[in-house]
């Protein structure tokens, strides 16, 4: 079948093994959110909440209600939360958030990928003190100066509202994620691309071509990390 339908194949797998992945970390924490307390999103703001992010990451209806209805049934299962910062290429930092069933696991699968990539894992701190910690709402539209004194208006503790062409961008102290979000929904927002809890860096930082690719090559391999939940970091990255 020659050369183009292997190189098809191969991406068409990659995407796969992708979408795969994003379904398991969001049933993960869907399901252990649902645990936490009612198994109902009406009721249980930490399932409404994460039900929200992995929507806005086009996880389908059924991941979400498999994962509601494991809960719903007394599953025994249950995760642990992890966090490990690291250095990758040049002045680039990372932070890595787990959810696994086996901490010992975690922790050797992600030191792997900093090993493999060129990276190396640091001591608890020695990267989060240079990122904030912040909600997360992205959205399409125009109108930011309309966005922003509805925040205001609903007293909603912004850090900022940024626009980038037509994708407008909200940064909220983290306790005020869901107000946030149900002010812009007030106001007529229906669809959200993003609204999460991340670490935003405070700084930036560009590495050189060959520098760049050898740090997406360890984003891609965490990525594929059946325990790994998130992964935040500080390069602006091209296309």
């Amino acid at each position: 079948m020659g050369r183009a339908h292997e190189v098809r194949a191969k991406a068409m797998a990659a995407t796969a093994a992708a979408r795969s992945s994003l379904f398991m970390r969001a049933s993960k924490e869907i399901y252990m959110a649902a645990k936490s307390g009612e198994p109902d999103p009406t009721m249980n703001l930490a399932l409404r909440s994460a039900i929200e992010k992995w929507k806005g990451q086009n996880v389908t209806k059924e991941v979400i209600e498999r994962a509601i209805q494991k809960a719903k049934g007394g599953s025994a299962e249950s995760y642990t939360a992890g966090r490990y910062e690291g250095f990758g290429q040049g002045a680039s930092a990372l932070i890595v958030d787990t959810l696994t069933d086996n901490t010992n696991r975690a922790y050797v699968a992600v030191r792997g990928c900093f090993t493999k990539k060129g990276g190396h894992l640091g001591n608890p701190g020695s990267v989060s003190f240079n990122f904030t910690e912040s909600g997360v709402i992205e959205f399409e539209g125009t109108n930011r100066d309309e966005v922003e004194e509805t925040l205001i208006m609903a007293d909603v503790d912004v850090n900022s509202v940024e626009i980038d062409e037509d994708f407008i961008s909200v940064y909220t102290a983290p306790t005020a994620l869901n107000t946030a979000k149900e002010a812009l929904t007030e106001m007529g927002i229906s669809e959200f691309t993003t609204c999460e809890i991340k670490m935003i860096p405070n700084e930036w930082v560009e590495l050189d071509p060959e520098d760049e690719e050898k740090f997406k090559g360890l984003l891609a391999m965490l990525s594929e990390c059946e325990d790994v939940q998130a992964v935040y970091h500080n390069v602006k990255l091209h296309d």
